[in-house]
């Protein structure tokens, strides 16, 4: 793949001021990993997906709860927080059926307080963001 478009500077700083918000967050570093790799496996964001692993992994994050993280909910890896977080990540990624935004809405919220919710939703939010510009704008990865 070639790249296509070259990011501009300020669409830059300003994705990454929600980077700064979310890396502040109380939220721990693996969830905002599995949450961002999730979304960018549903999206199809192989810039975002080499990108995340590799972050998530140095975060402490396992090879094998990666490797499964597409059928997460076919294992018992995850716990019921992060259960709870990749449902709604999937619901806000997908966005066609707003049944199921509402149900895992009202399942997160049983398990997370509403700062928690509104930093998980910005994670949700930032990272659908990103892989709209890295697929769109054909930002490639290098081969290892």
């Amino acid at each position: 793949m070639s790249q296509r478009l070259e990011v501009e500077q300020g669409v830059y700083k300003a994705m990454m001021g929600m980077e700064s918000y979310l890396n502040e967050s109380e939220l721990p570093k693996t969830l905002l990993e599995l949450i961002k790799m999730r979304s960018s496996q549903i999206n199809g964001c192989a810039f975002c997906m080499d990108m995340h692993a590799a972050d998530a992994i140095k975060e402490g994050e396992t090879n094998q709860r990666l490797h499964v993280l597409s059928a997460w909910r076919e294992t018992n890896f995850f716990t019921s927080e992060e259960k709870v977080a990749l449902a709604l990540t999937e619901a806000v990624t997908i966005l066609q059926e707003h049944e199921k935004i509402e149900k895992a809405f009202e399942e997160a919220s049983l398990h997370f307080d509403k700062k928690k919710l509104n930093d998980i939703l910005a994670a949700i939010v930032t990272i659908n963001g990103w892989n709209r510009i890295a697929i769109t704008a054909g930002m490639p990865i290098e081969k290892q």
